[in-house]
């Protein structure tokens, strides 16, 4: 096959990937008859599942993770992105997120809840090899900021955190009885290492801003949703509120100083 067919297979490729994580989607929402996910999982999957689930408003931020793919897959299918190198080495795979991400929803309304957490831990680690595919083969231009690096950055930042309330939601519900005891502590201790990794990831990809803004939105909600929702819980709360504000806070910091830095470095 030459390697105009192999482009323009990669690019109804995905296309596809992208339709299909929109009907899984409006499954997951039940506008094509499926179950909402809050009410999956005998309510497992909802804002009160557990002390580590974000409050529902959270969630919002699929809309715009589901619009920033929409528009690559548009864009990317178009002529003059075709042959790009770029497209050839972070295509794929951003096709692999999106199909994971629908096989998740999937997953959600016909299985289980341990199943859910090895699908939501797959799409994590496919996130996590796309977006270091961006930070080794940098963007080159503003659609290539937003549509690759944003959307990318954005998703992996959102399931990060994610993926520790389905786990947390799983655990709650199975568990054995006597971890409730160590809710808070274990919940505190959750959190502190999500921040370790957020400012990892910030580090690792010279404090690209996209993951961070997603963590902090969805910790800032899990804080709403432990002080003013139920199950409440004073203590992980304010953590979540704390690592939320170093995450944002260190990652702007970062990328303003290494910006400086940078345009330094252009005028020497």
């Amino acid at each position: 096959m030459d390697s105009s067919a192999k482009d323009i297979g990669r690019q109804i490729g995905v296309i596809s990937a992208t339709v299909f994580m929109i009907i899984a989607a409006a499954f997951g929402s039940g506008a094509l008859g499926g179950t909402p996910v809050q009410d999956l999982q005998d309510g497992a999957l909802a804002a009160d599942g557990s002390f580590l689930a974000p409050a529902s408003s959270a969630f919002s931020i699929w809309s715009v993770i589901y619009v920033l793919l929409i528009a690559y897959a548009v864009w990317q299918a178009l002529p003059g992105q075709r042959s790009r190198d770029r497209q050839r080495y972070i295509g794929w795979w951003i096709a692999l997120t999106a199909v994971l991400n629908g096989i998740w929803l999937l997953l959600a309304q016909y299985t289980t809840l341990p199943l859910t957490v090895a699908g939501i831990v797959a799409l994590l680690i496919a996130l996590g090899i796309t977006f270091q595919r961006t930070v080794a083969f940098p963007s080159e231009g503003f659609l290539d900021s937003l549509l690759i690096d944003g959307s990318t950055g954005l998703h992996l930042g959102w399931v990060s955190l994610a993926t520790v309330a389905n786990t947390a939601a799983w655990l709650t519900a199975e568990g054995p009885v006597q971890w409730e005891a160590a809710g808070t502590t274990l919940g505190v201790l959750v959190l502190v290492v999500v921040g370790v990794i957020g400012l990892a990831i910030a580090w690792f990809s010279r404090w690209r801003i996209a993951p961070a803004l997603a963590l902090s939105w969805g910790l800032s909600w899990l804080a709403v949703g432990r002080l003013q929702g139920d199950p409440q819980n004073g203590a992980i709360g304010v953590t979540a509120i704390i690592v939320a504000a170093v995450i944002l806070g260190v990652t702007l910091l970062g990328a303003l100083l290494h910006r400086m830095i940078n345009m330094r470095n252009a005028e020497a």
